[in-house]
């Protein structure tokens, strides 16, 4: 392992201007075992790239969500003159860009192709700014190393393939020169841009870190770590100094946002340590993630995550029969949907699933629907939110009686503990969401 060599990665905030690039080039500059950084598309500019494939607007207004595009480029590079080879690579992906705003529709690749320039076009700009820093640094397309399958809009990475790319292309190169690269993108097969989902920049860097064998992942966002819960709900939530890798994997999914879910993943394969920090004040500390677990058991934070669906299947047929799960969970699959939450009865099962907003591609299929009819009576419920406390060892009893009193104003569509000692998760109405956060987190966390 090349346990000395840290993949940092910044988020798009950290990323948003001149300035912001600016304070992640000094936090390079001040760790020299950083060798490959990832980075996000600046602030704004996926909002726009996701507008674009949706095509509905004419041909002027996609040109002008273009020209927005380039304005936000344009600030920054007024400012940092981009040396010849970066100039005329973001001009060229810049041409690529406009003529693919300009066509009348999308396949699905193209959505692909289309969102990927955000983290393309800010890894120029960030390596001049590394280079005016006295850094020296070079822009490496990540789709030449991270290769995944070819499912548009969220593509599994191929580990196997990504590893030996990576120990062929981008590994000999580290010695030299930082790497500055894209989060977010891959490419399969056929070299074909492919994207990993919405906040799929933190992943990418763990997968990177992973395949050369990296020692650690920076996480470098706009918040002093993973909090006990969002402290714009809460003042009284505190950044957690240290998290296993299965309670992170817990947090993320449900909801912390600072961190994509899947990020855990490789780092776990490798015992590679993740650290999560604020770009605004890297002197600030921030949240360890760790293989080992915690030595305290109990609960350590809730999340939530809004725009969830409770998708019931019902069926008399299920009564005593075998196989009905199986057939759900195959259309699902051939579906490539992610189902989170499980919960049954003798007749029917409860599948939480996530409805997330600006994703590329609805996440529930009218054709998947079509075929769950036709051997079951299908029910689709939107508008919840999904609450979850995380900790480690979590037993009902250690919260049941503040819980239960906590709860008893609100309508509990589903609740789901059990399955892990890590998360005790339950639906609660969207509108309700908020309060109940609050609630829980002052009965269960704030403690004197």
């Amino acid at each position: 392992m090349n346990s000395q060599y840290v993949v940092a990665k910044f988020g798009g905030t950290s990323v948003a201007d001149f300035e912001a690039m600016s304070r992640c080039a000094q936090i390079i500059k001040d760790n020299q075992n950083v060798k490959v950084v990832v980075v996000s598309a600046c602030a704004g500019v996926t909002n726009h790239l996701v507008t674009l494939t949706k095509q509905k607007d004419a041909l002027e207004e996609r040109l002008e969500i273009v020209a927005a595009v380039a304005d936000i480029q344009q600030k920054i590079i007024d400012e940092i003159a981009l040396d010849v080879d970066l100039a005329q690579g973001y001009e060229q992906t810049f041409s690529e860009f406009k003529q693919l705003a300009e066509l009348p529709a999308l396949n699905k690749q193209q959505c692909d192709e289309m969102l990927s320039f955000g983290e393309r076009f800010s890894s120029y700009l960030f390596t001049q700014i590394l280079r005016n820093t006295g850094i020296k640094s070079e822009r490496f397309d990540v789709r030449k190393v991270l290769k995944t399958d070819n499912q548009f809009g969220k593509a599994t990475p191929d580990v196997a393939a990504t590893r030996e790319a990576a120990q062929h292309h981008l590994l000999p190169l580290l010695e030299s020169a930082v790497q500055v690269t894209q989060g977010f993108i891959g490419s399969d097969q056929y070299n074909q841009t492919t994207t990993l989902g919405r906040g799929g920049s933190d992943y990418s860097a763990a997968l990177l870190a992973e395949a050369i064998e990296a020692g650690s992942v920076h996480i470098w966002t706009d918040v002093v770590g993973i909090f006990s819960t969002d402290p714009r709900l809460c003042q009284m939530a505190k950044p957690i100094p240290r998290l296993s890798f299965d309670e992170a994997a817990e947090m993320a999914t449900f909801g912390a946002k600072v961190l994509h879910p899947a990020t855990i993943l490789p780092a776990s394969r490798r015992g590679i340590s993740v650290f999560v920090g604020s770009s605004r004040d890297p002197l600030a500390g921030g949240t360890w993630i760790e293989r080992d677990k915690s030595a305290v058991p109990g609960i350590r934070a809730v999340t939530q995550r809004k725009n969830q669906i409770l998708l019931t299947l019902k069926s008399p047929e299920m009564l005593l029969a075998s196989g009905f799960l199986a057939r759900i969970f195959t259309i699902l699959s051939n579906y490539n949907i992610s189902v989170d939450l499980v919960t049954t009865s003798e007749i029917s099962v409860a599948l939480t699933l996530d409805n997330a907003l600006n994703a590329s591609r609805p996440e529930l299929d009218q054709d998947c629907l079509d075929e769950l009819n036709e051997f079951c009576h299908v029910t689709v419920e939107n508008n919840l939110t999904l609450v979850a406390l995380i900790g480690s060892e979590i037993q009902l009893k250690q919260c049941e009686l503040n819980l239960m009193q906590t709860l008893s104003d609100f309508d509990i569509r589903l609740i789901c503990h059990g399955a892990s000692k890590h998360n005790l998760c339950f639906l609660v109405d969207q509108a309700d969401s908020d309060t109940v956060v609050q609630t829980i987190h002052q009965k269960l966390l704030e403690v004197a």
